[in-house]
């Protein structure tokens, strides 16, 4: 191959990642309103380890088409960093494709694990704070500062109504606006 080719092929995808790009640096530096968030006490970052369903969130341009969605944290063996896998099926024109993204979370010193930052793509880091914890870690609610982005975590692809009616309240409390979350549909057999 010659380098013109080459150089053709890079610019070509670069102009995919520019939006990505924007997208993360706006999020990871908080443009537009930041608030200061209540989280929880503290989290046992052994006990929240594991499998998370996505049971509903506020829509993200980064998550659009997106059903079955979990979020799967591991330790680094010998790092201080944990691993987090987010998958969901993406549904397209012509067909169903799971998509498969990871990345690694930091905690923030001093947040006792419930202030901690994730990043998909080096160098940059988002802040994601835990605002509700069930005691025995069945159910989570993770949000952005900015308020724009915000996630009902659930051990189980299926939260029973009352557990739903009453993080809703916790989030209405909160100061978040209830409106614009969307369920996550895990209808996902046979896909």
């Amino acid at each position: 191959m010659n380098l013109l080719y080459i150089l053709i092929k890079i610019a070509g995808a670069v102009k995919y990642l520019i939006p990505f790009l924007i997208m993360q640096a706006c999020v990871c530096c908080n443009f537009g309103k930041s608030q200061e968030t209540e989280t929880v006490a503290s989290v046992d970052l052994e006990k929240y380890l594991g499998l998370w369903y996505e049971i509903a969130s506020f829509p993200a341009d980064f998550q659009k088409g997106c059903r079955c969605t979990t979020a799967e944290y591991k330790r680094i063996p010998g790092k201080k960093t944990i691993k987090v896998i987010n998958r969901c099926l993406k549904i397209k024109r012509n067909g169903s494709k799971m998509s498969v993204v990871k990345g690694k979370i930091f905690t923030i010193k001093g947040s006792n694990n419930t202030r901690l930052k994730v990043q998909f793509l080096w160098p940059f880091r988002s802040e994601y704070h835990i605002i509700v914890l069930a005691d025995d870690y069945s159910y989570a609610i993770v949000v952005h500062p900015s308020h724009h982005y915000l996630w009902i975590l659930n051990r189980d692809p299926y939260m029973t109504t009352d557990t739903y009616s009453r993080l809703m309240q916790v989030i209405k409390n909160k100061g978040y606006d209830i409106s614009l979350l969307q369920k996550t549909e895990h209808n996902c057999e046979g896909n």
